[in-house]
């Protein structure tokens, strides 16, 4: 075989050639579908470039560490990149590449621009999928700039990530080689990612993802595409939804290169595809199924009003459970009420209507909780539902925390649910699109039945570490099963509230250690699931609103404003027998050698807090030298003075992003009637994030994020940029920020590269 081929010259048989990429490619073109076309470095112009090049066994043997070890595994990789980039490649091989490009621009009449992709010859099988763990680079043009970027390729064949998840699954690193495909750049006005079938249920559904410019905004989860869905056995459109498109990702016509800049105003709420062009690319991923008899993950543009297909692989996440492993809503039915999309999933049940504590008793399995807004004395009920809608709140509320976390549906802020619901209504939530159906929809899953339907192909490996949010001990396992590197947040509040029973009660009532044991038995939970690795609790942080229905919560003051009040360290401060309790079940802990547990302060506004909370751990026996103590960063007087903090000791912060950005905007995070002026992305906001983490990384004190905005894919990679130790985010984020944060290092690392 030649060292390079014409991507027409191969088709699916290919693979061990030309990898999965371009094997899929070829058969594409040969078989009619619209692609580019292109040329491929076959995985033997590889072997035989480290072969005659004598690097091949230095390659392999520097391969040979613990991947679990991440000094080790960044080490080898570093090794192993450094010795393809910097071999001799022969003279033929690059004669090759260069000459082939060349006649490539004599096709098309002028010197054109390319995109320069990876193509391990183990990707995209149809029981695993490498794609993305190798470089791609677009935009190049010129001979020079093209056999540079294939070098850069043929490098990223040993990534920390690729080399960890060869070993993971089986894979022998001797027995991988890597092709490229160079292929003509489609400068797409619009693009995207399509699956043939539904991505979890494999049902007839063509699931369409929609952007303005190049899809590495939509593929890297940069932007919130819009999202369409065709029933493929009647071809019609079943659901158009219009996300608002903040930015857009595009060649620069004077520069030639890839740049990104908000988008225009006018295309930001519009329909990015037509109806026409939604059954057309829905009709050629119809025929892509048909042909490889799989369900297939495609990658299109348009460009010129022409539709390109740029890559279709096999998807490797539909469950074997079949079509009742996971459900969605049609869509159709009459939508009785609309609110904020807090919590994906689908369930129907019974309306249950609580207007108090009283009122929890009525809530059975699998019913509907509806009210005007959850407390966390509801906690108990919450747990026995199928979903949740309220009347107020935002996507930080806490019905949305839990709801997410206990993974069923949610839909808050309706504004009239109470109102517009009543006892023993049938209804079905679509927490993914804040939608209530009145009725049982065709195809809805029960209430009984639904749950987290979140899975984990893989863990790519990431500097920045990413850390996961626990509400509650129910959650550990399912917390675990993300693979985080430990935990950013638990909150001890949720397991007091869970109680029914304030701390003051047990106090009063001389059960000081059966307290105690309560709380040592749920951080236990915690911490034993992800033991060594941290898990940050965080002391407690309930206003004076939520004790005062429980048990004990009679001489609660009343606050006109709870959410400034009497909460977090400040009650820590002054109802210090309380704090003492804590202190003794910490301590506990670190006896039982779970000494992974650290201890956070929320609410902190002045180090003089910090110092008399320090006070009373040595008190209470703690040995600060060997435990974590940090702060919350929710104020903006704790992120101005970061350096005082700093000074006295600290040993980590983490971002409460919820409480930061409302006190920093004057904007109350649940109040459904100024959620649009909610911004964890506002520039004051991200300024005291900066500042914070520039003093702490000079400092050597590590820096989390643990509030909501941790879960979204672009502040995590502003997070990233920033140079941030940790992102905490939800349980059903953590794979999509974990995702988005690999992508996000490996472009600043290009970039280093390239200024080089």
């Amino acid at each position: 075989m030649a060292a390079v081929v014409w991507l027409e010259e191969v088709g699916k048989d290919d693979v061990s050639v030309v990898g999965g990429k371009g094997a899929s490619l070829g058969e594409m073109i040969n078989v009619g579908a619209p692609v580019p076309g292109g040329f491929a470095v076959t995985a033997q112009a590889y072997r035989d470039f480290i072969n005659r090049s004598g690097i091949a066994d230095d390659i392999f043997e520097a391969l040979k560490v613990d991947v679990n070890d991440s000094a080790a595994l960044n080490g080898a990789a570093e090794r192993a990149k450094r010795l393809v980039l910097e071999a001799k490649v022969p003279e033929d091989i690059e004669k090759d590449i260069k000459s082939r490009y060349r006649e490539m621009c004599k096709r098309e009449g002028k010197e054109v621009f390319v995109a320069v992709r990876s193509s391990a010859t183990a990707e995209d099988l149809p029981d695993a999928s490498f794609a993305g763990q190798q470089e791609t680079f677009l935009n190049m043009m010129g001979e020079d700039q093209v056999f540079e970027a294939v070098r850069k390729c043929w490098a990223s064949l040993y990534g920390a990530r690729a080399i960890f998840y060869r070993v993971d699954r089986g894979f022998e690193h001797e027995k991988v080689n890597i092709s490229v495909t160079v292929q003509k750049m489609v400068n797409s006005e619009k693009s995207g990612v399509m699956f043939s079938s539904h991505p979890s249920t494999g049902e007839p559904e063509v699931i369409i993802e929609a952007a303005w410019g190049l899809g590495e905004s939509v593929v890297s989860g940069s932007v919130s595409p819009d999202n369409y869905v065709v029933d493929r056995t009647n071809k019609k459109i079943q659901n158009k939804f219009v996300a608002s498109k903040e930015i857009m990702i595009f060649r620069d016509e004077k520069t030639g290169e890839t740049v990104t800049e908000n988008t225009p105003p006018d295309l930001r709420e519009k329909l990015v595809l037509s109806d026409e062009e939604i059954l057309e690319l829905a009709d050629q991923a119809d025929a892509l199924e048909r042909h490889y008899g799989i369900p297939q993950d495609i990658e299109w543009a348009y460009e010129k009003g022409k539709m390109y297909i740029l890559q279709s692989r096999p998807i490797t996440t539909i469950s074997k459970g079949g079509k009742d492993e996971e459900e969605k809503a049609m869509g159709s039915g009459k939508v009785v009420l609309t609110g904020l999309a807090a919590s994906p999933g689908v369930a129907t049940g019974e309306v249950k209507i609580v207007t108090g504590s009283g009122d929890l008793d009525k809530i059975k399995e699998g019913d509907i909780l509806v009210t005007v807004m959850t407390e966390p004395d509801m906690v108990p009920a919450m747990k026995r539902a199928g979903a949740i809608v309220t009347d107020e709140g935002g996507l930080t509320c806490h019905a949305a925390i839990v709801s997410r976390e206990l993974g069923f549906p949610a839909v808050v802020g309706t504004k009239q649910g109470t109102k517009v619901l009543s006892d023993g209504m049938m209804i079905t939530v679509d927490g993914g699109k804040g939608k209530v159906y009145e009725g049982r929809l065709k195809r809805a899953k029960s209430a009984e039945s639904a749950g987290p339907a979140v899975s984990f192909a893989y863990k790519p490996i990431t500097a920045t570490e990413i850390k996961v949010n626990v509400s509650m001990p129910e959650a550990a396992e399912q917390a675990a099963a993300t693979l985080a590197d430990g935990v950013g947040l638990l909150r001890i509040e949720h397991m007091i509230l869970g109680l029914g029973k304030t701390p003051r009660y047990y106090i009063n009532a001389g059960r000081e250690e059966e307290y105690i044991d309560e709380l040592v038995g749920g951080v236990r939970a915690v911490a034993e699931a992800f033991y060594p690795k941290p898990v940050w609790v965080r002391t407690l942080d309930a206003p004076t609103d939520e004790f005062r229905g429980m048990e004990g919560g009679e001489d609660e003051p009343h606050e006109h404003n709870p959410m400034l009040g009497w909460r977090g360290i400040r009650r820590d401060l002054t109802d210090t027998d309380h704090f003492r309790l804590e202190m003794k079940a910490f301590k506990k802990l670190h006896e039982m050698g779970l000494t992974n547990v650290g201890i956070m302060l929320p609410l902190v506004q002045h180090v003089s807090e910090f110092r008399k909370a320090k006070a009373l751990m040595v008190e209470a026996g703690l040995n600060l030298e060997d435990i974590d103590v940090g702060i919350m960063v929710e104020t903006p007087g704790a992120a101005l003075t970061i350096e005082d903090f700093i000074e006295d000791g600290i040993d980590f912060i983490s971002f409460g992003t919820n409480d930061l950005t409302q006190y920093t905007l004057a904007v109350d995070r649940n109040n459904e009637n100024v959620a649009e002026l909610y911004s964890e992305l506002h520039p004051a906001v991200l300024t005291l994030i900066e500042y914070v983490i520039e003093r702490c990384n000079q400092a050597g004190v590590k820096t989390s994020i643990c509030g909501q905005a941790g879960s979204y894919p672009e502040m995590a990679k502003r997070l990233v940029e920033i140079g941030i130790t940790s992102i905490s985010a939800n349980i059903d984020a953590v794979a999509t920020v974990r995702e988005t944060v690999a992508r996000a290092e490996k472009i600043i690392m290009l970039r280093a590269l390239r200024e080089e």
